[in-house]
């Protein structure tokens, strides 16, 4: 602990999946930790971990107007927030058709509005001070795309935009903003982490069908460790110009390389096409 700076740590989603290996990485490594949940009980298993180190926050982070005087509160207790790691969130299984405007906003409500609320409230702070690390956990589904989860892959891609944009806004700040973008990690998010749209259009049975039995067998056999994750983000804390985005995992970088290369190859076949909008003299 000694060989370390310590910092404090603001991580959403800590009572499960890859938002407790974050916090319990960060813990181990000698850090402040202040963790959202959303249930007492959970906030007396959080702290558990380390009674001096590990304080929890009871909010839900689509309750965007409690979002700035919990921070404030956490901010009186643990001190300034060093990084932030927007976490919580959940997966949307679904084609577009069968799926509601209203799961769409509790899935932009839970994985774009939560985070920006997050980050408009820890900002000033780190701008003012002249430093601070945003980390938006997103997703490989940020930047490739699957049939069946629409509305969490745009949410994603959401989360990565307004990202990479904000990371420009306050890079002279000392301020930096990394996406994280995991691949498949063992953890419950094809299970108890996901919404599913109940099935009613018999057309997209030969999608879903294989889609959803192939995501419930590899529930819990995901290739991705959590524990190496949270390896990964105390690296990133390290980093005095880190990445503007971060893949985690082979399967991730297997298919993010297949749509690069897709993505090449379709822009080079419409080229011409392409440059034929310009007003000519």
């Amino acid at each position: 602990m000694s060989d370390i700076d310590p910092k404090t740590f603001l991580i959403t989603g800590v009572s499960s999946g890859l938002g407790r290996a974050f916090a319990v990485g960060a813990l181990a490594a000698g850090h402040r930790v202040v963790g959202t949940v959303r249930r007492a009980a959970d906030a007396e298993a959080f702290a558990a971990l380390a009674p001096d180190r590990a304080l929890p926050l009871v909010l839900d982070v689509t309750d965007y107007a409690a979002i700035p005087s919990a921070v404030a509160d956490a901010e009186r207790k643990a001190g300034p927030i060093d990084v932030l790691v927007n976490n919580a969130g959940y997966g949307h299984e679904g084609v577009l058709e069968e799926s509601s405007l209203d799961d769409l906003q509790r899935q932009f409500a839970a994985n774009v509005f939560g985070p920006v609320a997050m980050i408009k409230a820890v900002l000033p702070s780190m701008r003012q001070r002249r430093r601070g690390h945003i980390i938006n956990v997103t997703s490989m589904g940020g930047f490739i795309t699957m049939p069946g989860i629409s509305f969490y892959c745009g949410s994603k891609f959401a989360l990565e935009g307004i990202s990479e944009s904000l990371g420009k806004e306050v890079a002279a700040f000392g301020v930096r903003v990394t996406t994280l973008a995991p691949g498949q990690f063992r953890t419950d998010w094809a299970g108890r982490s996901m919404d599913r749209t109940p099935r009613s259009i018999a057309d997209y049975d030969g999608v879903m069908d294989p889609i959803r039995a192939a995501r419930q067998a590899k529930s819990g056999a995901q290739p991705g460790d959590p524990a190496k994750a949270a390896e990964a983000l105390l690296t990133l804390v390290t980093l005095e110009n880190p990445p503007a985005r971060l893949f985690l995992g082979e399967d991730a970088l297997a298919l993010v390389d297949r749509k690069l290369e897709a993505m090449k190859a379709e822009i080079e076949a419409w080229d011409a096409l392409s440059r034929s909008t310009g007003f000519t003299a």
